[in-house]
């Protein structure tokens, strides 16, 4: 395949997945779930659906330090774990905690798939999600002006506040598809707890898509979209493409619309362990007050299989 046909066919993904989801959910328009630069080894988090698509049980660790240098930025550390269970089920679960300013959530998950097999090669699994949503905030840690301001005489108040939402994930060897809404209760803060004012969890949707294009015996390109949809907040899409080669080594740069650009590097330690890095730079205004933001991934795979080393999978 030539390179033509190959940026043709990115196109024309970036195309599909932008019209599909203005179509399924009209013009939204405050982000609120963390960001992940290595959102395609981190798809549980987000999509139910994704569970047990790895045939085996995957566990996976990451940490986000982002805009480094800038107080109170957002610091994310996610583990999540699913496996196929039984026939056409598989089950997850994800431990979230996110902290950015005053404010710290720690969300607990557990994910229900089925999968349903379209033909030899293609199949569809639907999922859901479930589960809590630990919301803190420490007003102490504010720097404040007028100490005898009555908004801090609580110094902390929590919420905790339940959720469930669903997912789709359309897969095979080649290709993957995917709409979700992770979390469907928009919790407001105050009827959950809070004493001042009123916050609101808003609804996220997401719709991601990539393939797998093998050019030759030791290259794969594999290029991803992934777009953000929320209340308050404009749509959000991350460009990516990775090369994959020798089925070890993965290097890849990522383009986040209006806001950021970065990288990816990712070695496949054994067919159990991989590691990966990514880096990405603010294009907007915020560039001016920090020194970029890193992400480090650690996944490991109960994959003992000589069939599926043989075959890898590469979503």
């Amino acid at each position: 395949m030539n390179n033509y046909n190959i940026i043709n066919r990115m196109k024309r993904l970036i195309t599909v997945v932008v019209v599909l989801l203005s179509c399924c959910f009209g013009n939204l328009n405050a982000q609120q779930d963390p960001l992940y630069t290595q959102y395609m080894f981190n798809t549980l988090s987000i999509n139910p659906g994704y569970a047990g698509s790895r045939e085996v049980l995957s566990l996976m660790l990451l940490a986000r330090q982002q805009w480094v240098g800038f107080d109170g930025a957002p610091k994310t550390g996610t583990f999540t774990a699913h496996s196929p269970v039984y026939s056409n089920m598989a089950v997850g679960g994800s431990i979230i905690y996110d902290s950015y300013g005053p404010v710290n959530q720690t969300s607990f998950f557990v994910d229900y798939a089925y999968h349903l097999k379209l033909n030899e090669k293609l199949k569809m699994s639907l999922g859901l999600k479930g589960g809590m949503n630990y919301y803190s905030i420490d007003y102490n840690s504010l720097q404040r002006t007028v100490y005898a301001d009555d908004a801090y005489s609580n110094y902390a108040e929590s919420s905790l506040m339940p959720n469930f939402g669903f997912g789709v994930y359309l897969y095979s060897s080649k290709f993957y598809f995917g709409l979700s809404v992770p979390k469907i209760i928009e919790n407001t803060y105050e009827e959950a707890g809070s004493s001042y004012g009123e916050g609101k969890e808003f609804r996220h949707y997401y719709g991601m898509m990539g393939m797998a294009i093998r050019t030759n015996d030791w290259l794969v390109l594999k290029p991803s979209i992934l777009t953000r949809l929320a209340e308050g907040s404009p749509l959000n899409v991350d460009l990516n493409i990775n090369s994959i080669i020798k089925d070890k080594f993965w290097l890849g740069v990522m383009y986040r619309l209006n806001e950021s650009f970065g990288g990816i590097v990712q070695y496949q330690i054994s067919p159990q362990f991989r590691f990966g890095y990514a880096f990405d730079m603010n294009t907007n205004e915020l560039s001016s007050y920090n020194s970029g933001s890193h992400e480090i991934m650690l996944n490991y795979e109960f994959n003992f299989d000589k069939k599926k080393v043989l075959n890898p999978r590469y979503f």
